[in-house]
C-alpha cells in the first residue's frame, strides 16, 4: 500500500466538457515526490547514454541515473555494459572519473581491481581469502538489472521484470528513427554535456519540453532576434500537430522558420550553405524517397520518452534528461547530437544553433527556467489556487502543436502508475 494520499493522485478529467486539470499539490508534496521515485523512476526504462560516447573498447562514462551512480562502458572485447558504480567489497565508488579509457578499474579504498568487463581481477592480500572466493561472481561489479539499446540510445531499468525496451518505446520509435536516419553512418554526441539545476518540480520541465503553446510569448525575444537578423528566417510558418504516442510518450512535430543544418536553408548561410544543404537533402532523398526525406529535413520534433528523456530535433538536436532531487529542485543534463559524417560548415552551424537557443546561456533556456521557477513559486505561495488547466485542444479531433495533448499523455500515464500503486 502506497503512502501517497489518494486525493493527490487524482486528476480532474471531464471528457464531456473537454476539461483536464492537474492538482498543483502534485508539484509540492513530499509524499508525491517519494512515490514518484519509487513507482516511476524505479520502474521505467531510463536513458543512460549514447553508443558514440563509448565508441572504442575501454571507453567509459559515469552517470547518476535515478539517484544511482552507474558506470557505462565498452569493455576491451567490445561489449557495452552498465555497472552499478559501487565496490562489492565495502561500497566505495569504484570509478571517480567522469569519462575516459581504461582496461581496469581500481577501487581507491582497499585496492580491489576490476576488469573492463566488471570481473574481479585482483585483491591486495588475496591469499587471506578462501579458495574460490569469487567462484559465484559475488566479487564482481554488479550489472544494472536490465540494460537494452535502441538505435544507439542505451537505457537501463531497475525493475528486472519490466517489459522489453522495444515494447516500452512503442510508437516513439518512429520519431527516434527520424532523428537517427539523418545520418548515413551513425549519430554521435558532440562535445561534452551541459549541466544546470533549477528550483522547480521535474514535471514542469517535462511539460515545457514538449509545449508548443509558450514559444511565441516566452521566447518572443528569440523570434524578434531572428526577425531582426538579416537572412535568419525562411518563409515557413510555425505550424504542426501534437500526438499521444502511448505509454506516456508524446511528440509535437512542426515546421518552423529557423535554419536546420540537416535540410532547411536560410539566406544567412549563403550560397555555400545552400549547396551543402541541397547535397544533404539529395542524399536523404536517395536513401528514403522524397516524402520521408522532406519530413526528416524540414520538420522539427520535440519528443518525450516517459518519464524524463527529451529529444528535441529543432534548429539543432539536443538529448536531455533530468532528475528530481526534491519536490522543488531538479538537475538537468543535455548533450548535442549530430550525424557523425557531417562537414565542418554543418557542424559549426549546428553548434551555433545549439548554444544560441538551447544552451544554459542561450535565448530559450533562461526564459524557460525563469518561467518554471515562477510557476513553482505560485504553487508554493498560493495554495488556494489548486489546479492547473491542461485542456487546450481537448475537443479537437486533430491536435495542433500549440494544443496540449502531449502533456495530457504524460499526465495520464503518471496518474495511472501512481494510482495502481495506491490500491
Amino acid at each position: 500500500m502506497s503512502s501517497l494520499p489518494a486525493k493527490v493522485i487524482q486528476l480532474h478529467v471531464d471528457k464531456e466538457r473537454s476539461l483536464f486539470k492537474v492538482p498543483r499539490q502534485s508539484f509540492v508534496d513530499q509524499s508525491v515526490f517519494e512515490a514518484e521515485r519509487r513507482i516511476i523512476f524505479d520502474r521505467c526504462w531510463l536513458y543512460v547514454g549514447h553508443a558514440s560516447e563509448i565508441g572504442k573498447p575501454g571507453q567509459f562514462v559515469t552517470r547518476t541515473v535515478a539517484g544511482r551512480n552507474v558506470l557505462f562502458n565498452r569493455d576491451t572485447a567490445g561489449r557495452v555494459n552498465v555497472f552499478m558504480n559501487t565496490c562489492p567489497h565495502r561500497g566505495a565508488t569504484v570509478c571517480r572519473d567522469r569519462a575516459g579509457t581504461a582496461k581496469n578499474f581500481q577501487c581507491f579504498y582497499h585496492g580491489w581491481v576490476f576488469g573492463s568487463d566488471g570481473t574481479l581481477k585482483d585483491q591486495p592480500g588475496k591469499e587471506s581469502y578462501c579458495e574460490g572466493f569469487n567462484a559465484e561472481g559475488g566479487g564482481n561489479l554488479v550489472l544494472a538489472p536490465r540494460h537494452e539499446e535502441y538505435r544507439g540510445f542505451h537505457f537501463i531499468a531497475f525493475d528486472k521484470d519490466i517489459v522489453d525496451l522495444s515494447t516500452y518505446l512503442g510508437n516513439a520509435k518512429e520519431y527516434i528513427d527520424l532523428v537517427v536516419d539523418q545520418s548515413a553512418s551513425q549519430m554521435t554526441i558532440v562535445g561534452g554535456s551541459q549541466e544546470y539545476s533549477l528550483r522547480a518540480n521535474w514535471k514542469l520541465l517535462v511539460e515545457n519540453s514538449i509545449d508548443g503553446y509558450h514559444a511565441s510569448t516566452t521566447h518572443a525575444s528569440y523570434l524578434d532576434y531572428l526577425k531582426g537578423t538579416v537572412g535568419s528566417l525562411a518563409p515557413v510558418p510555425l505550424v504542426g500537430y501534437g500526438r499521444d504516442l502511448g505509454n506516456g510518450h508524446a511528440v509535437i512535430e512542426y515546421s518552423a522558420p529557423w535554419g536546420r543544418p540537416i535540410g532547411q536553408w536560410i539566406p544567412a548561410w549563403g550560397e555555400q550553405g545552400k549547396a551543402d544543404i541541397q547535397k544533404i537533402v539529395d542524399g536523404l532523398t536517395q536513401r528514403f524517397g522524397a516524402e520521408r526525406a522532406q519530413r526528416i529535413a524540414l520538420q522539427n520534433r520535440n519528443l518525450l520518452i516517459f518519464p524524463n528523456l527529451v529529444i528535441n530535433d529543432i534548429m539543432a538536436i539536443t538529448v536531455r534528461t533530468f532528475y528530481p532531487l526534491a519536490p522543488n529542485f531538479l538537475h538537468v543534463n543535455a548533450w548535442a547530437l549530430a550525424p557523425e559524417e557531417e562537414g565542418d560548415w554543418s557542424r559549426k552551424s549546428r553548434l551555433e544553433n545549439f548554444l544560441e537557443f538551447l544552451g544554459p546561456g542561450g535565448f530559450a533556456t533562461p526564459d524557460d527556467v525563469e518561467a518554471l521557477q515562477h510557476c513553482q513559486r505560485g504553487y508554493e505561495n498560493a495554495r488556494e489556487a489548486g489546479w492547473n488547466d491542461i485542456s487546450k485542444g481537448m475537443a479537437r479531433e486533430k491536435q495542433a502543436m500549440d494544443d496540449e495533448v502531449q502533456m495530457r499523455a504524460f499526465w495520464t500515464e503518471w496518474n495511472a502508475r501512481l494510482a495502481r500503486a495506491a490500491v
